[in-house]
């Protein structure tokens, strides 16, 4: 349970018999109580809401920007890379 062992378990119970003696079942069930009203508001809002396309990843996806959306791209103005000319030969 929630990753607890059962020593774990045993102890939180002494505690709580502790802290609350005789009041601890009306305090169990208190809290019983507004953990069910706080699902029942949680699966009206669900209900309302759709989450299914958000979880799975099948929402549209967004277009992927290129180079060519941008208009403050300048034209290249260096020269072009030309290779030295070849050393004259000895006859």
């Amino acid at each position: 349970m929630f990753g607890l062992g059962m020593s774990e378990v045993v102890i939180i119970g002494i505690v709580a018999i502790l802290l609350f003696g005789k009041n601890l079942p009306a305090h169990a069930a208190k809290y019983a109580k507004m953990y069910r009203e706080f699902r029942r508001g949680l699966t009206d809002i669900q209900s309302q809401i759709d989450f299914t396309g958000e979880l799975t990843g099948e929402s549209k996806p967004k277009p992927k920007k290129t180079y060519s959306d941008y208009d403050d791209r300048d034209e290249i103005s260096a020269p072009k890379f030309e290779p030295p000319p070849a050393p004259p030969e000895a006859m």
